[in-house]
């Protein structure tokens, strides 16, 4: 917040127009994710890949010219296997959240209380 419009001054604009985008983005990803909706999962692997495209579209240049400044447990390593995490997971995780819905929807009132 400090940084205002300018805080990802560093990128180029489309990337910090995204990176601004995803500071709405992600809290609503969270919000579908803890209510247990089926599209949580979905919207977070498609704002997980826009947020991977924007850091890998900073740092290709500086990756390619030393690949092993990368390899530390901070900044574009983890964000790209938390990124890999999100993307294999969407699908089953949607599965397994909408199956769950349609057994809720199953159930009566009455078998819920006996």
């Amino acid at each position: 917040m400090r940084g205002g419009l300018d805080a990802y001054h560093y990128a180029p604009m489309l990337v910090q127009l995204l990176f601004h985008v995803l500071l709405l983005l992600d809290p609503l990803v969270a919000l579908l994710m803890i209510r247990g909706r089926p599209g949580g999962p979905l919207l977070a692997a498609v704002v997980m890949l826009a947020d991977l495209a924007g850091n890998w579209n900073i740092a290709w240049s500086a990756v390619t010219t030393h690949p092993t400044q990368f390899l530390r447990p901070v900044g574009l390593l983890p964000i790209t296997l938390f990124g890999v995490f999100v993307l294999l997971t969407a699908l089953p995780l949607r599965r397994a959240l909408a199956s769950d819905g349609d057994i809720r929807a199953g159930v009566s009132p009455l078998s819920e209380a006996g």
